[in-house]
């Protein structure tokens, strides 16, 4: 039975779309951007060592500020994905290529020469491959790991089709494994795609435990797509049944016209409130804001007692 969170008279989230006369953002989501030639150097030595980011290919709002502090999200198999998600600016279709057999040692060497402490790597969802990449994710651990000894974290597909490639990825031991729930039950399909499925996600984070008690595990949540606060909140409590220890709480953008609009923009005080709500559930760490994004700060959240 999922773990429910006694909630009294809680009021129901707004339905309604914060924004301004002209249709822009509210002032909370805008950012200065960060001063200097850092962020163009991080860029230079990823375009150097050929090496896909989420932060380009999702559109990031933070690359900027990442890219200035000399991180990144490193995104591996291509930057073609074979799912035709609501939410994401990743380009879909089917991949021209097989992965890239020293793409391995190329996210070690960017990795060695940024300095990480705490390698984030993520990739499109591959359903061309007969394991769906995990043995791309294992060889990308292990490389990290020897050329840095930094710790990694991993934010992989959902691998539905491959059910056994989840072992491979655990084999390798990240220290954290990330696999976002996205969305509530009731819009899961709507905005992942046909192939997702709710339950299945939470049996993965679970099966992770289940194969390494010693992997911490994480996912998030993008807000703004029509979720009502009751089903965020069972959402959480799902997560929590399934023994998740890390949470991230952020705000859907919309990357483009052809993608799920935003229905409702998230003022900052409720992020508040919805990261303590989730604490009181036993989140081990949350990040709850606008800005959040599943590897945003990640380190930070990974260095838990």
């Amino acid at each position: 039975m999922a773990f429910r969170l006694p909630v009294v008279a809680e009021p129901e989230m707004p339905t309604g779309t914060v924004t301004t006369a002209s249709g822009r953002l509210p002032r909370w989501l805008k950012r200065p951007v960060p001063k200097g030639n850092v962020n163009h150097l991080t860029s230079e030595l990823l375009e150097e060592l050929r090496l896909e980011t989420v932060c380009e290919n999702a559109k990031c709002p933070n690359r900027m500020e990442c890219y200035s502090q000399q991180t990144a999200t490193f995104m591996i198999l291509g930057n073609v994905c074979t799912r035709p998600c609501g939410f994401c600016a990743v380009h879909r279709g089917r991949p021209p290529q097989l992965p890239e057999a020293d793409e391995p040692q190329r996210v070690a060497e960017a990795a060695a020469r940024l300095g990480l402490k705490h390698v984030v790597i993520t990739s499109v969802t591959r359903d061309d491959l007969p394991d769906g990449g995990a043995d791309h994710f294992y060889q990308c651990i292990l490389a990290v790991r020897e050329r840095t000894g930094a710790s990694v974290e991993v934010l992989t597909p959902d691998f539905v089709q491959c059910k056994d490639a989840l072992a491979r990825v655990v084999e390798a031991e990240p220290e954290v494994f990330n696999h976002n729930m996205e969305t509530v039950s009731r819009l899961y399909r709507r905005v992942r795609g046909p192939k997702s499925d709710y339950s299945w996600t939470l049996e993965m984070l679970r099966r992770v435990r289940e194969m390494n008690p010693a992997v911490r595990t994480k996912s998030g949540l993008m807000l703004g797509l029509g979720e009502q606060r009751d089903e965020l909140l069972d959402a959480l409590a799902d997560l929590r049944s399934h023994n998740v220890d890390f949470l991230t709480l952020g705000q859907y953008l919309q990357p483009g016209d052809k993608y799920l609009p935003v229905v409702r923009y998230v003022p900052p005080e409720e992020f508040e409130e919805l990261g303590e709500i989730a604490k009181q559930m036993g989140f081990k760490k949350v990040a709850s804001g606008p800005f959040v994004r599943s590897s945003y700060h990640a380190r930070d959240m990974a260095e838990t007692d």
